[in-house]
């Protein structure tokens, strides 16, 4: 069993320039086992950045961020098998379908006989009957839907979410809402980022907002300490 109180992510005191300015200003949190974070703020305010960095696709201009008990500034690229992202851009290929898809990323992670797991993310994310249609015949949704069960095939202990909400249905949302309740279960240590703090409170056991460059975490539903 997964000690939850064991953090999965630990970010301290991460600062990140792009030229004259600074995106990321001195931000510290972590994640547990078993734990949901939210991260609101609004276009430009650092979130995009601050995933890229914890899923070891860029790196802060000051601070650390562990994986586990891992420092990423010594890491190898192996670590980023302990991560599952989801991002703008689906990085899905929509020649193949759907299971062609995962067969094609299930080799790429050298997983061995994947089929069962190919499966049950499929059927999870209500995808199953159409395993077999082209990515390009695909909704918003259901293309959201496939790369979640993309990031997820390794079955990584850190999931990374942004924005997965952005032109879904309620379907949709749904079946996220419920695939993020199915990862805290299964002590998966979750970071996702959205627009709405609605859904930002349903889906998380904490919320935080990003506010020029800094982490400032809520108390309460309409409270942001500061």
């Amino acid at each position: 069993m997964t000690n939850r109180a064991v953090p999965l992510i630990r970010c301290q005191h991460i600062e990140k320039r792009f030229g004259y300015r600074r995106v990321l200003r001195d931000v510290s949190f972590s994640v547990a086992a078993g734990e949901v974070l939210s991260l609101l703020g609004a276009n430009g305010s650092g979130k995009t950045t601050l995933l890229r960095i914890i899923a070891s696709l860029d790196r802060p201009d000051k601070g650390e961020v562990w994986l586990g008990p891992v420092p990423l500034s010594t890491a190898s690229h192996e670590i980023r098998r302990y991560v599952g992202v989801v991002a703008h851009a689906t990085l899905l290929y929509d020649r193949l379908t759907g299971a062609e898809n995962l067969r094609f990323f299930a080799r790429l992670y050298d997983l061995e006989e994947p089929q069962r797991r190919i499966e049950q993310l499929l059927r999870t994310l209500d995808l199953w009957r159409w395993r077999d249609s082209s990515v390009r015949t695909y909704s918003r949704g259901m293309s959201q839907r496939l790369a979640i069960a993309r990031a997820l095939l390794h079955d990584p202990p850190v999931v990374i979410l942004d924005e997965p909400d952005t032109g879904l249905d309620r379907e949709s949302l749904k079946q996220i809402t419920d695939l993020i309740g199915q990862l805290r279960a299964r002590d998966r240590a979750v970071l996702v980022t959205t627009h709405s703090l609605e859904r930002a409170a349903a889906w998380a056991d904490r919320v935080a907002e990003l506010r020029a460059g800094r982490l400032h975490l809520m108390e309460g539903p309409d409270r942001i300490l500061q």
